[in-house]
C-alpha cells in the first residue's frame, strides 16, 4: 500500500503539471454539453409498437393492418391487457402503445365517432413526436376510408376516430433531456480514454518508463497507479456534467443517482482499460491519440445518440453489443428520465461488468516491463 501511496502522489502531480491535460479536463466538458446538447436528429424509421385490441372486431383489425403495412411502424406483438402494454414500454421493447377500446367498432358506426389511445414513450423527444405524427397520419387516412364506405356519417365530420395522446418519461418533449445524458456518456468517454492512452505513452516519451519498469514495482500496482487517478477524474467530471444539466438545461434527475454512479464506476474501468491497453502498443502520444479517436468515433457514431440504432443495419444492430458508450447511454437515460431501479438495469450491470474484466486483463498482458 506504500508503494501504491507514492504511485498515485506522483500521478496526480503529474497530471496536474500537465498543460495540455487541463484544458482537457475542464474546458472539454464545458464545451461538450453547451455545443453539442444542440446537434441534429435524424429521420426515423422502424417504430417498434404493441396493440393491446379490446374491441377484436373486423374494423380494429383492418386498423392494425394498415398500422402492418406502413414501413416506418414494426409490430412487436398483441398485449392481453392494459398492464401489459405498459410494461412493453418500461422494458424498452416498444416505442408506441396503441390502445383499442371496447365497443370500437359500435361507437364509430352508432355514434359517429371513436377513441384510439397511443401512449408514447418520450425519452428522445422527436422520436417521439415523429411517431405519434406517423400514427395519426394512419388513423386520420383509415377514418378517411371508413367515412367513404359507410352511410349515415355527416359530410362535415372530417375525423370520425379521435386520438388522444400521451407522452411517457419526457412530457415535455425537450429534445435537450434527450441529448444531454447521450453528450455526458461521450464527455467520461473520451477524456478516460484520451488520457489514459496517453499517459503511459508520455513516459516513454520522456524515458521516465525505463526507469520505473527496473524498480521492484509490480504490473499490477503500476496500473493501479496510472488507472485510479484518471478514474477519479472521470467520476468528477460525471458530477460535474450532472450539476451543469441540472442547473443550465434543467435536466431531470427521477433515478437513483446512486445506482447511476455504481454504473459509471465500472464503466469507466471498460474505457480506461482501454486506454491503458493502446498506451501498451503505442510509442508515441501522437499514435496513441490517433488509435483512441479511432476507437472513439466509431463508439459515438454507432451508439445512437445521433442516429437510432433501429435505423442500422441489421449487422450493425448487433456490432453495438460490444459497444460500451451505447450501454451508459442507455443507462443514463433510463435512470435520470424514466428512474429505472437495479432490477431493471442488471444486465446492462452483467455486460458492463464482463466488459471491465476483459479489459483490465487485456491491460494488465499488454503491459511489459522491458523494451
Amino acid at each position: 500500500m506504500r508503494t501504491l501511496k507514492f504511485l498515485l502522489q506522483k500521478e496526480f502531480l503529474q497530471i496536474f503539471r500537465n498543460k495540455a491535460m487541463l484544458p482537457i479536463i475542464f474546458v472539454l466538458p464545458i464545451v461538450q454539453l453547451v455545443v453539442l446538447t444542440f446537434a441534429a436528429d435524424f429521420e426515423l424509421k422502424n417504430i417498434t409498437y404493441v396493440v393491446y385490441d379490446a374491441d377484436k372486431s373486423q374494423t380494429s383489425e383492418r386498423l392494425m393492418n394498415q398500422f402492418a403495412a406502413s414501413p416506418f411502424f414494426k409490430f412487436k406483438g398483441a398485449m392481453a391487457n392494459f398492464n401489459d402494454g405498459m410494461s412493453a414500454l418500461d422494458e424498452n421493447q416498444a416505442t408506441l402503445f396503441i390502445r383499442i377500446p371496447p365497443r370500437f367498432e359500435h361507437d364509430l358506426a352508432k355514434e359517429k365517432s371513436a377513441q384510439i389511445m397511443l401512449d408514447v414513450n418520450s425519452i428522445d423527444g422527436q422520436a417521439a413526436t415523429l411517431s405519434f405524427s406517423y400514427a395519426s397520419g394512419i388513423i386520420n387516412s383509415f377514418s378517411s376510408e371508413i367515412r367513404q364506405e359507410w352511410n349515415g356519417l355527416p359530410e362535415q365530420l372530417t375525423m370520425p376516430i379521435q386520438v388522444e395522446k400521451r407522452y411517457w418519461f419526457n412530457p415535455e418533449m425537450a429534445y435537450k433531456n434527450l441529448m444531454v445524458p447521450g453528450i455526458l456518456a461521450l464527455l467520461v468517454t473520451m477524456i478516460g480514454l484520451f488520457l489514459s492512452a496517453m499517459n503511459v505513452v508520455r513516459e516513454k516519451e520522456i524515458g521516465t518508463i525505463e526507469q520505473i519498469n527496473v524498480t521492484p514495482i509490480s504490473k499490477v500496482h503500476f496500473l493501479i497507479g496510472k488507472l485510479l487517478p484518471f478514474w477519479v477524474i472521470a467520476m468528477f467530471e460525471m458530477a460535474f456534467g450532472l450539476t451543469i444539466g441540472y442547473l443550465i438545461f434543467n435536466i431531470p434527475v427521477n433515478g437513483s443517482l446512486i445506482l447511476l454512479f455504481s454504473y459509471v464506476s465500472i464503466y469507466m474501468l471498460v474505457v480506461l482499460g482501454m486506454g491503458l491497453w493502446i498506451s501498451g502498443f503505442a510509442d508515441t502520444q501522437q499514435q496513441a491519440m490517433f488509435l483512441a479517436w479511432f476507437v472513439t468515433v466509431i463508439f459515438i457514431l454507432m451508439s445512437g445518440l445521433f442516429t437510432p440504432i433501429e435505423n442500422m443495419p441489421d449487422w450493425a444492430q448487433k456490432l453495438t453489443y460490444v459497444n460500451p458508450v451505447a450501454y451508459l447511454i442507455k443507462v443514463l437515460r433510463s435512470v435520470l428520465l424514466k428512474g429505472s431501479t437495479f432490477a431493471q438495469m442488471q444486465w446492462e450491470f452483467v455486460k458492463i461488468s464482463l466488459f471491465a474484466v476483459t479489459m483490465l486483463i487485456l491491460a494488465v498482458r499488454g503491459y511489459r516491463k522491458r523494451n
